[in-house]
């Protein structure tokens, strides 16, 4: 599935490598099948605005779409578990999948990291890699319903990613959520977030001696909070 290598791409923090790698990820893009027409005129006009506009402008305007608070943030496990300890055991999930799969993270990144888990799918066959990326479909139309209230071009990586998958049946009540969201006070906020609760990303010690076999399924569906 190189569709999802290309749109891992498009998530990372811009780079001169990134730049450069535009004409092949075009060519890729364009030919995509399973992405509708609409679709991949939509990503091929991200794809020019990356490369004409100057890289120091691009990294802020990254930075500001999804480094800035938690709304955006490309981390899964944000919208589902926030800062619970439930995230940990999520996390090791993740990893035993990756392990099951026979692939070990290379990357100083945490599992759920989205650009990460979709170079990760990206390796597996196509119905294995979108069995497993259909779980995390809500988050994403979440993301990408925040993206578009925004008119971030972004939005043209996820409208792709539900393209593939197929749109989740909140979708509705996703969009009308965010629809009335306010801004997004992370920043103003950060020091009293932190703490409310320290974050772990180790497993519960009670399932530290638990013996697992197999690839277990990870499920990310968002918070009742994020759709509040």
């Amino acid at each position: 599935m190189r569709i999802l290598k290309a749109l891992s791409a498009l998530l990372c923090y811009p780079t001169a490598d990134l730049i450069a790698a535009l004409p092949e990820l075009a060519t890729l893009i364009g030919a995509e099948r399973r992405l509708d027409p609409a679709n991949r005129a939509a990503l091929g006009k991200l794809l020019g605005e990356l490369g004409q506009t100057d890289l120091v402008t691009l990294q802020q305007r990254y930075v500001e779409s999804f480094d800035r608070g938690r709304s955006l943030s490309l981390h899964l496990f944000e919208h589902v578990h926030g800062e619970s300890r439930d995230r940990g055991q999520a996390m090791v999930d993740l990893l035993q999948l990756y392990d099951a799969h026979g692939y070990a993270l290379a990357a100083r990144e945490l599992p759920d990291y989205l650009p990460l888990l979709l170079e990760f799918l990206s390796l597996l066959p196509a119905e294995t890699a979108l069995g497993q990326l259909l779980d995390a479909a809500p988050v994403l139309g979440l993301l990408g319903a925040r993206l578009a209230e925004r008119r971030n071009p972004y939005r043209a990586v996820f409208d792709a990613l539900s393209n593939l998958l197929g749109e989740p049946t909140e979708l509705a009540a996703i969009q009308a959520a965010v629809a009335a969201e306010g801004p997004d006070d992370t920043l103003v906020r950060m020091d009293a977030i932190w703490a409310e609760e320290a974050v772990s990303f180790m497993a519960p010690a009670a399932a530290c001696g638990t013996a697992r076999s197999g690839a277990q399924p990870v499920k990310i569906t968002p918070r009742q909070a994020d759709l509040a």
